[in-house]
Formats: structure tokens, C-alpha cells, sequence
């Protein structure tokens, strides 16, 4: 008899494991393209930016990684060339999957030139706005996943810099995903980095 139970206990034990939601189960681990090449430019003559702010501001882009974020394909890995900083199709969660399955995703939008999908209608200063102080050109969001606050620090001459060289680039046509409030469901993938603590 004490066997009996013994066993019915341990069946009810596996099959509550079996029916139980592991949140990791959603989820593939992946490795992060984190060398990105920089595309060769050609300014055109009627841009007000010099070739030496073009310059500095493609070297500013590389040194900040911009493109492990907003190129497709390069926060999973396997980063499309031909859309280089024109946004991903891939999102990132800013809140944490493992608490709600439908977290926060911010898709790293469109930084080319591009008037329809990318930066093309948007002002300078809103743009230097997103790099120093995480605001978007939609109305006062602050962008949860970009590390404005480091980036408040460059220099005017870097911002402008940056800036010059984005405007620099062939516009792509790319229209990103939306971003998703925390619990709707992203109709388009994306990666979570948490960060925690041990328990030591």
C-alpha cells in the first residue's frame, strides 16, 4: 500500500512539472553580432556638414555600437548588411519576460535617412534630443531601452557629428514593428537582457 501511494505521489509530482509554465520555454538563447562594419559613405555635396563631422560622427556611431541595436538582424546574430542602422525587426523587452509573458518591446527604429521610414522628416534637434535625453519625436516618451544617459555627455561637436553622419547615410526603406506597452503581445520577436543578482 505505502508503495502504491509512493508511486501515485511521485505521478502527481512529474505531471505538475509537466503542466507547470516554465517561462524559458518561450525563449532560445542566441549570440549578439557585436563587430559591425561600418558602411562606406558618400556624402552628397548639398548636406551643411563637413566631411571631417561626416567622418567623426561614422566613427562615434561605431564607438557606441549603435548598429547592435538598430541594424536588422544584428541582435540575434545574423546582422543584414543592407540595412545597416535602418532599424530592426527584432525588439528588445525593457520589462522582464520571466515576471509577465507579455513584456514591454521597444523596436530600435529606422536611423537612415529614409523620409517615410527612417529620420528623413525629422528635425535635427529632435534628433539630438533622442541621443541626449531619450525623447521621441512623437511626444515625450523616454526611450527605456537606448543608454541616453551616457550619451548626455558627448559633446555638442560629437552630437552634431553624429547627426551629420546619420543624415550621411543611404536612405533604406524599413518601417519597424511597433512598440508594445506591457501586456499586449508582440506580434514580432524579440530579446530580453536582464540583469540580476545573485543570491550569495
Amino acid at each position: 500500500m505505502k508503495n502504491i501511494v509512493l508511486i501515485l505521489f511521485c505521478v502527481g509530482i512529474v505531471s505538475a512539472c509537466a503542466t507547470s509554465y516554465n517561462p524559458l520555454d518561450d525563449y532560445r538563447e542566441i549570440k549578439l553580432a557585436n563587430v559591425m562594419e561600418t558602411l562606406e559613405i558618400y556624402p552628397s555635396e548639398d548636406l551643411p556638414y563637413s566631411p571631417e563631422q561626416i567622418t567623426r560622427g561614422e566613427y562615434l556611431v561605431a564607438l557606441l555600437g549603435c548598429a547592435s541595436c538598430h541594424t536588422d538582424g544584428a541582435l540575434v546574430g545574423t546582422p543584414n548588411h543592407q540595412r545597416h542602422l535602418a532599424g530592426s525587426s527584432t525588439g528588445i523587452a525593457y520589462s522582464n519576460p520571466l515576471n509577465n509573458r507579455n513584456p514591454g518591446v521597444v523596436y530600435p527604429p529606422n536611423l537612415t535617412p529614409d523620409p517615410d521610414t527612417g529620420l528623413g522628416n525629422v528635425q535635427d534637434q529632435a534628433i539630438i534630443q533622442q541621443i541626449t535625453i531619450g525623447i521621441n519625436p512623437q511626444g515625450g516618451h523616454t526611450l527605456p531601452v537606448m543608454p541616453w544617459p551616457a550619451y548626455s555627455k558627448l559633446s555638442s561637436n560629437d552630437i552634431n557629428a553624429i547627426v551629420a553622419y546619420l543624415r550621411s547615410l543611404p536612405a533604406v526603406s524599413h518601417k519597424v514593428p511597433d512598440n508594445i506597452s506591457p501586456g499586449q503581445e508582440a506580434i514580432a520577436p524579440f530579446v530580453h537582457f536582464g540583469v540580476y543578482q545573485s543570491r550569495q
